[in-house]
């Protein structure tokens, strides 16, 4: 896992995960203006500055070893 600086060219999505630095916390982006970014953090929306927030990048290499397959009883 690694974590990049966000920058005017940097494409952020809603719903993609992005770690706050004061908080040294991964939250959930909601909204990101290019000057602010709203996430989504334990349940409370807050807004903060771009400069605080870092793109998480995974490898698919890290993405295979985290996978977990669904329940094979049910099929779902």
């Amino acid at each position: 896992m690694k974590f990049y600086d966000i920058d005017k060219d940097s494409e952020i999505i809603p719903g993609e995960f992005l770690l706050h630095i004061p908080s040294k916390a991964i939250v959930l982006c909601g909204a990101y203006d290019g000057v602010s970014v709203r996430a989504l953090d334990g349940g409370k929306l807050f807004e903060d500055n771009v400069e605080n927030f870092k793109k998480i990048i995974i490898t698919t290499r890290e993405r295979k070893t985290h996978y977990v397959a669904g329940c094979k009883g049910c099929g779902s």
